[in-house]
């Protein structure tokens, strides 16, 4: 594996620990950084896919742009494409004011990128 390659899964892993450790937290939960966290997450994981197949990621944080390069190495990319969608806007929207987000929208995001990491890692390996 190669070191960048290895950083961006590094990297992806510690948005994921931090997005699985604050969803457990009691007192004073952060939601807003559960959602931002699985988004980047998911986000790092498809710049590694990326990077695995030698393509230079784009500086972007849109999920549906970083799907459609990766689709178009490998087709079965799209099967994640719905669960895209619901983690796109974690990526700004929720570090603004006048956005917030919800236990059960941390909850949903977790399982989203529970799913979009899982399906990466078997293309990694």
């Amino acid at each position: 594996m190669n070191e960048i390659l290895a950083e961006w899964i590094r990297k992806a892993e510690g948005d994921y620990n931090t997005a699985q450790r604050e969803l457990r937290v009691r007192h004073k939960p952060n939601y807003d950084a559960v959602c931002f966290h699985a988004q980047q997450c998911a986000e790092k994981y498809l710049k590694a896919f990326l990077v695995l197949r030698g393509i230079e990621p784009p500086k972007t944080h849109n999920l549906v742009e970083l799907l459609k390069l990766c689709s178009n190495e490998d087709g079965t990319f799209e099967l994640i494409h719905p669960f895209l969608d619901s983690l796109s806007a974690y990526a700004v929207d929720v570090r603004y004011p006048g956005e917030f987000s919800t236990r059960d929208e941390a909850r949903d995001a977790v399982k989203v990128m529970n799913r979009v990491r899982d399906f990466v890692r078997r293309k990694l390996k």
